[in-house]
């Protein structure tokens, strides 16, 4: 099997080959390029694609696929959102995911997050460095007794909840359209509507999928429902936040810090080096310039543990997909 693996990095060759192993069924192409209009035709003379949360999957790119002789697409992430899947199926292309590469390594990294949002340790890091040792603007914030609040219980946010309750003595709460049964054990309380939840948290963090029914879920008009001086950490999807309004509610005070891994137009600058080139994204750079926005590059999946379980979970995919036409990680169109 022939595989064209849009968007590598460094690590992608290092972990995919790794765990290819020599004299494999799999030969891969590694291309620097995402997936998209311009690069579809890489994929020729492929029988499936690797992808990644920026590469685009669109109906018209599918049909390229299609037409290139492309059977699979695996993407090395959990979601799936920048797939069509509706155009998949009509195609006969099978898509499959890795739904649960190494969810600690995010919900690690949304701990560290909210610490570093909460405590000011890059301020703190910067003013040292140049020989400022003064405390003040460094005032923070105990996370013990404070509610925190998780929109989405899925494998991240659970752990997330976990770690915050049982591990810094928070007040976990969260809203989730399907309720998980590990909840209560890892001491998170359900509340039934997504207002309570905005209107009792001192923190928010974003753990669910973007879909048609939570893109945009942080509006104007959720962020009317939340605390004065609320925290709001996103580790999910850009998408999850309508940068304007929360440039808005940054604006009026009416939020105090934010931790953004990810950003809703991200996929033309995460994954690579835009320090000599303009940010043309007026909305991006203004987050940018707030002092209380902390902002990493899409980053909280990246751990040894991580890449070697998507490597693991991606080559399975493909073998699989391969010898029966399905596997136990594809992806379906919700009709």
């Amino acid at each position: 099997m022939k595989v064209a693996v849009f968007g590598t990095r460094n690590y992608d060759v290092d972990s995919l080959n790794g765990a290819n192993g020599e004299g494999s069924d799999i030969a891969f192409t590694f291309f620097e390029a995402l997936l998209d209009d311009k690069t579809v035709t890489l994929a020729g003379g492929h029988d499936a694609v690797c992808i990644f949360v920026n590469d685009q999957c669109s109906a018209r790119i599918l049909q390229k696929l299609h037409e290139l002789g492309v059977k699979y697409v695996a993407l090395r992430c959990a979601g799936f959102n920048n797939v069509d899947l509706k155009a998949a199926e009509e195609l006969n292309i099978k898509v499959a995911r890795v739904p649960a590469y190494s969810p600690e390594a995010v919900a690690e990294f949304t701990i560290g997050m909210i610490m570093t949002v909460v405590r000011k340790y890059h301020k703190a890091y910067n003013r040292v460095r140049e020989g400022n040792f003064l405390l003040d603007g460094l005032l923070g914030i105990n996370i013990h007794g404070k509610t925190i609040g998780l929109i989405g219980t899925g494998k991240i946010g659970l752990l997330t909840g976990k770690i915050l309750s049982q591990g810094f003595g928070a007040k976990v709460i969260a809203h989730d359209p399907y309720p998980c049964s590990l909840a209560a054990e890892y001491g998170i309380t359900y509340v039934d509507k997504l207002e309570d939840l905005l209107s009792t948290s001192d923190i928010i963090s974003l753990h669910c999928p973007l879909m048609d029914s939570t893109k945009y879920i942080i509006n104007d008009n959720t962020l009317a429902h939340t605390k004065p001086g609320v925290i709001l950490i996103n580790t999910s999807r850009g998408g999850l936040i309508d940068t304007y309004a929360l440039i808005r509610a940054l604006k009026s005070g009416h939020v105090s810090a934010v931790g953004l891994d990810v950003y809703e137009r991200e996929s033309g600058y995460f994954f690579a080096d835009s320090s000599a080139k303009v940010i043309a994204d007026d909305s991006f750079a203004r987050l940018l310039s707030f002092y209380n926005v902390f902002m990493t590059g899409h980053q909280a999946f990246l751990t040894r543990e991580a890449l070697e379980n998507i490597a693991d979970t991606t080559i399975k995919n493909l073998r699989a997909l391969e010898a029966t036409g399905t596997c136990d990680c594809i992806v379906r169109h919700q009709k």
